[in-house]
């Protein structure tokens, strides 16, 4: 089940007596998770019906046997099992094609426990940064009589509309940029992005727009100073904006890497021979061949007719040889801001 449907039940309160919750992203895990153990029960009937424990210091046994306990002046009890991906016991051992017909195979005891579950119990698993093998008769069945998450990460050409999803669900007015500037410099590390965004909400008047200034009072990235900007500077050919920033970039290095300053220009530039290729450049198509919002669809527009698709191609072979070479491959020891230098130079020029 989705994310989205699985928080929207449980505001709901349409409870399931499994939750199984797995995958690599732990914040879709988490978030569940906390409002599962901060929701379901209020505060007088959590001293006797809310149980957390964690993988490394529990067997499924015990949790299943938390899990059959009956609420005690509660509609319902809530086991967590945080850490799950720690226990040992968890997920069966089996080969992917084992046959329904092995007599020979002993069911697991969450299976067993699944044909007949304690209905007045959430039972929550938080298995973290990987899933179990599906294609299991346990996994089978775990998907058929459980509610399963399968958290995964969040692409990169997507993060920057996953913020501004969040950011809307949170009511807050921004402009376009902010999304871009927060994934550039954030990362997909959805966890931090939700508490710097949250950060925002705290400090900003209910109807104010979010603007860069913002983004730089509050959670300390540089408006002038960034990749972002960096990028927007060389899709303009603005050689003395660029270098500003360059030699921003050089002199801190530990705060602006190069391997990450090159990889987004290589997506950038990559969109930009996409642009080329489209034989409708319309701005709604545009922006769906590049996975942008429509309003950045006029800077690409810009930005080819500065790089031609030679050119844009040109530029990605650059970014490719000055990867290897900020992993210090034939760079004839060149320091990272003196590569950057040398990289941005040759682009403009």
């Amino acid at each position: 089940m989705e994310f989205d449907k699985i928080l929207s039940d449980l505001k709901k309160k349409v409870y399931y007596p499994v939750y199984f919750l797995m995958g690599e992203e732990p914040y879709f895990i988490d978030a569940i998770a906390d409002y599962i153990e901060k929701h379901v029960l209020d505060e007088s009937e959590k001293a006797f019906n809310q149980t957390v424990l964690y993988g490394g210091e529990t067997n499924l046994l015990q949790v299943i046997a938390e899990a059959k306990g009956y609420p005690l002046m509660s509609s319902y009890r809530v086991v967590i099992v945080k850490e799950a991906q720690n226990m040992k016991d968890l997920v069966k051992k089996e080969k992917a094609d084992t046959s329904k017909d092995d007599k020979d195979v002993k069911r697991h005891p969450l299976e067993i426990y699944l044909d007949n579950p304690q209905k007045t119990t959430l039972l929550v698993f938080c298995h973290k940064y990987k899933t179990i093998d599906m294609r299991t008769g346990f996994a089978k069945t775990l998907s058929k009589q459980a509610i399963v998450l399968k958290s995964e990460p969040i692409r990169d050409y997507k993060l920057a509309e996953w913020i501004e999803d969040y950011l809307t669900k949170r009511k807050l007015n921004f402009d376009p940029k902010v999304s871009f500037l927060l994934a550039e410099y954030l990362g997909n590390d959805l966890g931090k992005i939700v508490n710097e965004v949250d950060k925002l909400f705290l400090n900003i008047p209910q109807g104010t727009t979010i603007t860069t200034d913002h983004i730089q009072k509050y959670i300390g990235i540089s408006k002038e100073y960034n990749n972002f900007e960096l990028q927007d500077a060389l899709s303009k050919k603005d050689i003395l904006k660029a270098n500003k920033i360059v030699n921003y970039f050089a002199a801190n290095t530990k705060d602006n890497p190069l391997v990450m300053t090159i990889a987004l220009l290589a997506g950038y530039f990559s969109k930009i021979l996409v642009y080329h290729s489209l034989v409708d450049k319309s701005p709604n198509n545009a922006a769906a061949a590049l996975k942008v919002p429509p309003f950045f669809v006029k800077d690409y527009v810009s930005a080819a007719k500065n790089y031609t698709m030679n050119k844009a191609a040109n530029v990605i072979s650059l970014l490719r040889e000055y990867d290897m070479k900020s992993k210090g491959y034939d760079n004839g020891g060149a320091t990272e801001g003196e590569l950057l230098k040398e990289l941005v130079f040759k682009i403009l020029h």
